[in-house]
């Protein structure tokens, strides 16, 4: 992107800003930890985010129209006469093989004819084997790969299911939420309280173990105040995507830029270019606690 004229400071908040929505998006990893840990249907977490995935990735596209236009400063001068051999027929065809990916583990998890796992393995087995990129060597190092994401994600589990017992038995949830009632808290205040300290707590600690930590406090509260879990996990997931973003220490802006080789780039570019994105999510958090039913439109 830079060298194709854009500013330093936008390419990487783009990419940095625009990572964040895997985490929303279907299928998603954070989705799958919040409904082991909220015991919901993993199935309906991954329908009801499909909407905010949407809205989120038309905002954001929004938004770089807007400051294509009128903020130029900020955005560059970008050219692609380099480019000219591409056309839609090439794209369409490069596009293909993952549009059929997404569109095999949409659809048959919202038929119910299989799991999203079943669906995108053998999806992506399919793919690699029709495009001839996958050989014994390579899916070897898939395989253990995905053993070691697995048993990780395993030992977080088991440890945040004895940290829940363990603040079941200790009585913790029952004091906070009494400590709630007494201050008279309403749920929009709840609401807001919880959304600043995901955010604040997402710049020092990675995604998963802030989930594992702060749900098994939040889930009974919630509950109490009649709210539905599966919209409370989209927002949570959200919130936690701010927080990766926002500084001093969010993990996600430090990944970016450590990944970079470009003296031209540096940690406050790319905050600074991650901001609007992170305004971005702010607003469509407002509008889902504003209208929860928004969730509800594919349920």
């Amino acid at each position: 992107m830079i060298q194709h004229g854009y500013t330093p400071k936008f390419a990487v908040g783009t990419v940095a800003g625009s990572s964040v929505l895997g985490m929303l998006i279907p299928p998603s990893l954070l989705l799958i930890v919040y409904g082991f840990v909220a015991e919901q249907s993993v199935g309906i977490l991954f329908i009801a985010a499909i909407v905010p995935g949407l809205m989120l990735a038309t905002a954001m596209a929004v938004a770089v129209f807007a400051m294509a236009h009128l903020w130029p400063a900020f955005v560059g001068n970008p050219s692609v006469d380099d480019m000219a051999e591409e056309n839609l027929a090439s794209a369409a065809v490069k596009l293909l093989p993952i549009a059929a990916l997404i569109t095999l583990v949409l659809g048959g998890m919202y038929g119910g004819f299989y799991t999203p796992v079943e669906a995108g393995a053998a999806g992506a087995l399919v793919i690699g084997l029709v495009r001839r990129r996958l050989t014994w060597g390579r899916l070897r190092t898939v395989l253990v790969e995905t053993g070691h994401v697995t048993v990780a994600i395993l030992f977080l589990i088991l440890a945040a299911n004895i940290y829940g017992r363990m603040l079941a038995l200790s009585g913790f949830p029952q004091m906070l939420s009494s400590l709630i009632a007494d201050a008279h808290m309403g749920y929009y205040a709840f609401m807001a309280v919880y959304v600043l300290m995901v955010l604040v707590l997402g710049m020092f600690l990675e995604s998963i173990s802030l989930m594992l930590i702060v749900l098994p406090l939040t889930l009974p509260i919630v509950t109490g105040f009649g709210g539905d879990l599966v919209w409370f996990g989209i927002v949570s997931v959200i919130a936690v995507e701010m927080g990766l973003l926002t500084p001093p220490l969010g993990i996600a802006v430090y990944v970016v830029r450590s990944t970079i080789n470009d003296p031209r780039v540096t940690l406050n570019q790319v905050f600074i270019g991650a901001a609007p994105y992170v305004a971005i999510m702010l607003i469509v958090t407002v509008a889902l606690i504003a209208f929860p039913k928004i969730l509800l439109l594919l349920l």
